[in-house]
Order: structure tokens, then sequence, then C-alpha cells
């Protein structure tokens, strides 16, 4: 199978589950609702957020935050993720062609299929679905007769997996944190963030191995 029909079936195949499972939760769960998995530290639980991965928003960081406003973040972000899916896609053009192993492949067909997986939510989900009030026990429906909750590129993305692993009062002896809540880990994230962060992660820990040009081993000329 061809190195660019590989990456293809990755994109394709983290799509058709990740838009699955947003719209099973979309159309299943009231907002803020939630199911136990495994014990309390692995559950389904149904958020929306606006803006970047695993809840962030684009105006609520530091220094950049200042000079956007709420309503220009979101359509700002998503035309960045099609900027940067773009990008991607030459890449992996790049490196078919310039022979990259297969492995380092498989991990930017990872990241496309991410940031494709958000692009979908930030562009479509506000026109097809209607609203999931907070503090209600309403879900929402798909394509509903009064159209849906909000305009193009304003769509919310759909986040359901929570693993709150740690969950503990922090020591009073410790310095600044002492007393406090620890939950460790606390970001909500869905499938296509997931994507992301292991290509990423993949790519980070196995750098040498999968980006490594392979060396030509020279005979050695036997001396007289």
């Amino acid at each position: 199978m061809k190195k660019s029909t590989q990456v293809a079936c990755i994109v394709l195949l983290v799509l058709l589950i990740d838009q699955v499972l947003k719209i099973w939760v979309k159309t299943s769960f009231f907002y803020g609702e939630e199911i136990h998995l495994i014990g309390d530290w692995a559950r389904l639980h149904f958020l929306e957020n606006e803006g970047m991965a695993y809840g962030a928003r684009l105006h609520d960081l530091p220094i950049i935050g200042k000079f956007i406003s709420p309503a220009a973040a979101k359509p700002m972000l998503t035309f960045f993720r099609i900027f940067a899916v773009g990008f991607i896609i030459y890449l992996i053009q790049k490196m078919i062609k310039n022979g990259t192993k297969l492995g380092a492949i498989r991990c930017m067909g990872l990241i496309l299929a991410g940031a494709v997986g958000n692009i979908i939510d930030s562009v479509f989900y506000g026109k097809i679905f209607s609203e999931s009030p907070r503090y209600t026990n309403q879900v929402a429906t798909l394509f509903p007769e009064g159209g849906g909750y909000s305009n193009w590129f304003y769509g919310h993305v759909v986040d359901m997996f929570y693993f709150p692993i740690i969950n503990t009062t922090l020591p009073e002896w410790l310095p600044l944190k002492g007393g406090e809540q620890f939950e460790f880990f606390r970001p909500v994230f869905n499938v296509a963030e997931a994507s992301i962060s292991i290509g990423i992660f993949i790519i980070l820990l196995f750098y040498r191995s999968i980006f490594q040009d392979e060396q030509t081993v020279q005979p050695v000329e036997p001396t007289s």
C-alpha cells in the first residue's frame, strides 16, 4: 500500500471515530452529563469549548488575549487551523517524496486527522446542531427545524474524555499550593485532540529513529 494511501486511511479512520463519537455524545448527553467507564478515574463527560485543544481559549492567553476579542478569536483560530492543515499536507507530501520513514509519515497523518476533526466542529456544528444549554437536562438535536445555535465558523468543539486519575488534597506543608485540591488529569478532550497528542508524542519520543537517514555502509578495503 502506498504511503499516501496509508495516510488517507489513517485520516479517514480517525475522523470517522471522532465524528461518530461527537455526534452521539452531543445528541445523547445533556451538558455536563457523564458516564463512569472505569471507577471514578475514567469517564465520558460531555463538555464543549469555544477555543483550542483541551478547553483552552485563544482570547484567554496572556498578551494575545489583550488584542483579540472573544468574537474575533473563534474564526481566527479556525482559519489558523485551516492554514496549519494545508501546511501539514505539504509536509506529508514532501516527506513521502524524500523517502521519509513510514512511522514519521503515519504520525503526521494522526496530527492531520486531529486538526481536521476539530475544524469540522468549529465550521459546521453551529449550523447543524441545536444548542446544549447548560444547567438543564436538555440534549441537542441534529439538523433542528429552527436552525443551529450559531453561524458558520462559530461552532463549539465537543469534548468527552475525562481521566481524573489523581484527585486529592495537597499536604499543608507544601509552599504556595498546600491544602488545595489537586487533580490529574483535569482537561476534558476528544479523539481529535488525542490523535494530535499521540502523533506529536511519538515523534518526540522516537525522533532520531524515525527521521534518521539510512546510511550506506561503504566496504572497507583490506590493507596490504
